[in-house]
């Protein structure tokens, strides 16, 4: 599958797998930035894509950054649904005790591009019975 994409900053690098086989590639920061202990911020990438119809793009925390830094994406993964066209950005949070500078072209996050089910909801009256039932958080012992 090829994905339409269009460099909005031409000096970033583009987008590709750094190894054969990974899920995501690399999106990169448009732009330097400070990100606070527990501040987010939205951090352009500099590339706008069409995700095919059946899929959506996937934006992912960075494990590497996480590992070192504690930044994460807010919202993740942030969803791109197949008819937006826009800029893909970041929205990037710092859970560390300490502010973290991100640097133009830094890798900051990853995109996965997924195959989606189609799917709608039935309305019923009651649900079929499951061995987990109703128990929720914490019901499987941890």
């Amino acid at each position: 599958m090829k994905i339409p994409l269009i460099k909005l900053d031409a000096a970033l690098p583009t987008p590709s797998r750094a190894h054969p086989g990974d899920a995501g590639v690399d999106l990169y920061a448009r732009q330097a930035t400070t990100l606070a202990p527990g501040a987010w911020k939205s951090v352009a990438t500099g590339i706008a894509v069409s995700i095919p119809e059946g899929h959506v793009g996937l934006v992912a925390p960075r494990s590497g950054l996480a590992a070192r830094s504690a930044i994460s994406v807010v919202n993740g993964p942030g969803v791109i649904d197949q008819g937006y066209r826009g800029e893909i950005k970041a929205l990037l949070i710092n859970h560390g005790f300490e502010p973290v500078e991100l640097k133009r072209g830094d890798r900051i996050a990853q995109l996965l591009v997924m195959p989606i089910a189609s799917w709608d909801f039935d309305l019923v009256d009651e649900l079929e019975e499951s061995d987990r039932g109703k128990h929720g958080f914490g019901s499987t012992g941890t």
